[in-house]
């Protein structure tokens, strides 16, 4: 069955596509521990089938010692090495390849998958091809602790079809740290990927009072200054927003000030109430 938009499989072909066209390396393969195994979902650059259906355990081959010891590990003569065992020879063997490295996905200090680059001759592999192939690993780590952060926070919220109160401000709190977390990340493939997760959690919430008398229009605020009054919603206060969204404090003051003009709000918690009822905030 072919991965979903924006699922967790659909993440890890992202990265290995990414991590062929950064490194030198002809072919990349990679997947997600999945009951106790990485299942390799997803292979470029290969010649043969031979990778098909590749299943690594932890401890076991190149790929298990990267994810056992949580850094990247490398041969530069697969066939010859004597630091791993052989369990997956007929696959990597049977593809050809001679030079292979392993770069472990890890998560909260957990090994939660792992990638490969190999090359069909021997080579060395240095830091100028092992930085950007880390580089990836390490984004594709960073968005499944985001996306588990969400999941949890779900969970433990459990809503029904009309919020209760304390699960209403968790959601509240969730689309706040979210907001924090993208405002340091700058990458935009990423950001996008954040931005698609807040659109779900305000999925689970009507805009408040929509319908009744003071209802207001349309109105667009600046990403900053949702960054801004999504944290001032859940009681931060300007010191605070400051620090979680590394800001001058007087330059939180400003894009308080103009989300509050364009609310037409008096107090920056009359302006969160009408974000609210604009279906801008949960």
């Amino acid at each position: 069955m072919s991965a979903q938009i924006g699922s967790a499989e659909e993440l890890v072909a992202d990265g290995v596509r990414e991590l062929a066209r950064r490194t030198r390396f002809p072919v990349a393969f990679g997947g997600l521990i999945e009951d106790g195994e990485v299942a390799v979902t997803t292979i470029v650059g290969n010649r043969t089938r031979h990778l098909d259906g590749l299943q690594v355990r932890p401890e076991r081959g190149l790929g298990g010692r990267a994810m056992i010891e949580l850094r990247p590990r490398m041969t530069n003569n697969y066939r010859a090495s004597q630091q791993i065992t052989h369990d997956y020879d007929v696959f990597v063997l049977g593809e050809g390849l001679r030079t292979l490295l392993a770069l472990p996905i890890i998560v909260e200090g957990r090994p939660r998958g792992v990638l490969y680059a190999g090359a069909w001759e021997e080579s060395e592999v240095g830091g100028v091809t092992t930085a950007p192939a880390m580089s990836v690993a390490q984004r594709i780590a960073t968005e499944l602790r985001i996306r588990d952060e969400v999941d949890r926070r779900l969970r433990e919220s459990a809503p029904a079809p009309a919020l209760a109160t304390p699960q209403r401000e968790e959601l509240r709190e969730s689309f706040a740290e979210l907001r924090s977390i993208a405002a340091g990340i700058t990458d935009e493939a990423l950001r996008d990927r954040i931005a698609a997760v807040e659109r779900r959690l305000m999925g689970f919430v009507e805009p408040e009072n929509s319908t009744t008398t003071g209802a207001i229009p349309t109105v667009h605020l600046s990403p900053r200054e949702l960054d801004v009054l999504a944290c001032a919603a859940v009681g931060s206060t300007n010191s605070e927003i400051a620090a979680q969204l590394g800001l001058r404090e007087g330059t939180v003051k400003a894009y308080l000030g103009t989300a509050m003009s364009k609310l037409d709000a008096s107090t920056r918690h009359s302006a969160v109430a009408r974000a609210r009822r604009a279906g801008l905030l949960p």
